[in-house]
């Protein structure tokens, strides 16, 4: 069982990474981008006020930059060649000036320097000065999205951690149907749900696992009834009532790689109108599933999820497109999109989620985490997706 990427596969990433700044005429690279840091290095970390840096040098050595009270996490988890840190932010003075000078240890007249951002950004209150106006040079160019698509293909290594998170996120789906009834408020069930799935998997996969981001869990997010016409709304503390029909969402994080499982269920009983709807968002999903293949750009499978929209004059009922990459973000580029006419390849990763949206009424949307393989798709989430089935509580 995979739990972790090994650091022969983080040092190969490292090496792809290089090759990509050699295409571009890259001398020293800088990113801030925590998810990016992360899929370079192994080393997680709560991104805050205080700036969190990688860099490269000119002799392709690999630079972590953080403040003191990372010194330590970096040293022992990063896949690295030196750990730099300053005191705090915003301190006597400020981490981009620490940052700068070294930097500055390298030769930069004349150098191409890539950067991902201007300088670091949080919302939790950090301000302070783009790190390329401290380096007053010229050659400046943004290399922000060289790492999100080295991340667009999977290694199998990779498929199998969000393989190992859809079982779990199974299991809290599970849960949450089990504790399902009416009369309940949907933070009782979930809490119920989560923390039963929670406990399994620590107790099932021991001192190995670590998440990363959040262990398996399942939840409804207000998608409760007529409130789940809105497709990302919030929790709603709402009570479960016979007639209503539920999406649900349930996943679970396996050293930062996601998956993602949604369904569209219903409360003891159904009416026509919720089956008709039902019926078309099912045969949507099952459109995007037969279009899936290598050698296609992405936004063919959207286009032919359309055309059965217009067909059945569904496109009122529509409210995003039909599916997302995912991996260590749960939405990641590319996308199955009318505008992104990226060609998929074997090992990408995506959710297929074609949804209707009725005022009302509710949502009916079902989500699956697939992977491209050489002949189609491969189907990861594996819940039962029949009305049937989903009459529950």
């Amino acid at each position: 069982m995979i739990l972790e990427i090994g650091n022969k596969e983080i040092k190969n990433r490292q090496k792809k990474y290089f090759q990509k700044l050699e295409e571009k005429n890259v001398d020293i690279s800088i990113l801030f981008s925590t998810t990016d840091i992360f899929y370079l290095t192994g080393f997680h970390f709560r991104p805050s006020e205080r700036p969190i840096a990688f860099y490269t040098d000119l002799e392709q050595n690999t630079h972590l930059f953080v403040p003191k009270m990372e010194k330590e996490h970096a040293e022992e988890y990063a896949v690295i060649d030196q750990v730099h840190c300053y005191p705090e932010y915003p301190g006597l003075t400020h981490p981009m000036k620490y940052l700068k000078d070294l930097l500055q240890f390298n030769n930069l007249k004349n150098k191409i320097i890539g950067v991902d951002a201007k300088g670091y950004s949080s919302a939790k209150g950090y301000q302070g000065p783009d790190i390329t106006d401290l380096l007053d040079v010229n050659n400046i160019i943004s290399i922000k999205s060289v790492v999100e698509k080295l991340r667009y293909i999977k290694s199998q290594n990779e498929i199998e951690l969000i393989k190992e998170s859809a079982r779990w996120g199974n299991l809290a789906h599970n849960l949450l149907v089990k504790y399902t009834k009416t009369g309940k408020r949907e933070i009782e069930i979930e809490g119920r749900a989560t923390y039963e799935a929670t406990r399994a998997m620590f107790e099932t996969l021991g001192n190995g696992y670590k998440p990363y981001g959040s262990p398996a869990h399942a939840f409804y997010r207000g998608q409760i009834g007529p409130h789940s016409a809105f497709p990302h709304s919030q929790n709603q503390n709402a009570i479960i009532v016979s007639g209503y029909n539920v999406v649900s969402q349930a996943a679970s994080d396996v050293w930062g790689y996601k998956s993602e499982l949604e369904r569209t269920m219903f409360i003891l009983e159904t009416n026509q109108q919720q089956e008709t709807f039902f019926n078309h968002m099912i045969e949507a999903q099952e459109i995007a599933f037969k279009n899936i293949k290598p050698g296609i750009p992405a936004s063919k499978v959207e286009e032919e999820v359309q055309r059965y929209y217009q067909e059945n004059d569904l496109q009122k009922y529509t409210k995003h497109h039909t599916g997302h990459n995912m991996g260590l973000l749960s939405h990641e580029a590319p996308f199955f999109d009318l505008g992104d006419h990226t060609v998929l390849e074997p090992g990408m990763v995506f959710s297929v989620e074609p949804g209707l949206y009725v005022d009302g009424l509710g949502a009916f949307r079902h989500s699956d985490t697939i992977v491209i393989t050489n002949e189609g798709m491969e189907k990861i989430t594996y819940y039962p997706r029949d009305l049937e089935s989903l009459i529950i509580g």
